[in-house]
């Protein structure tokens, strides 16, 4: 599973580059990645459909933390995949919880190097760095919230 994980999130942050960037409707870009990645499991598909979903459902949220905790970076201005790798990793912590710290930040880091620019993992790490020594304050955010 660890590998699918792993090829899930590659999925999972190539919808949200789409739906962020062209403003694709979010249910036609998940089913034509679940389409063209037929040899998902079922527990994978219902992964990268959560984890998309999770994510647009509270973007201006985790938005907001990204701002409070790298303030001299304005969100809107981030590349766009630095700030879409942020908000996954962030609702991976805070809200899918299932996934260890240490593990959520290395996959947001690989995908940064990946993807990203020269400088974007050491970017997505310095962050998420700084998010995770507050990660009890950031948990009672969305606690809060509910």
């Amino acid at each position: 599973m660890k590998r699918e994980r792993r090829q899930l999130r590659n999925l999972i942050i190539q919808a949200l580059y789409e739906i962020d960037t062209v403003d694709h409707p979010p249910q036609e870009v998940i089913a034509r990645h679940l389409e063209q990645e037929n040899n998902l499991s079922d527990d994978g598909s219902e992964f990268l459909k959560r984890f998309v979903e999770g994510v647009l459902s509270i973007t201006p949220e985790l938005d907001d933390v990204i701002a409070t905790f790298a303030p001299e970076w304005p969100v809107d201005q981030l590349a766009i995949l630095d700030r879409n790798i942020l908000r996954m990793a962030l609702w991976e912590i805070v809200l899918y919880k299932e996934t260890p710290l240490k593990v959520a930040i290395n996959e947001a880091v690989e995908l940064a190097k990946r993807f990203g620019s020269d400088s974007s993992a050491r970017f997505v790490n310095g962050v998420l760095g700084t998010l995770a020594e507050q990660e009890q304050e950031i948990r009672r955010r969305f606690t809060n919230q509910d």
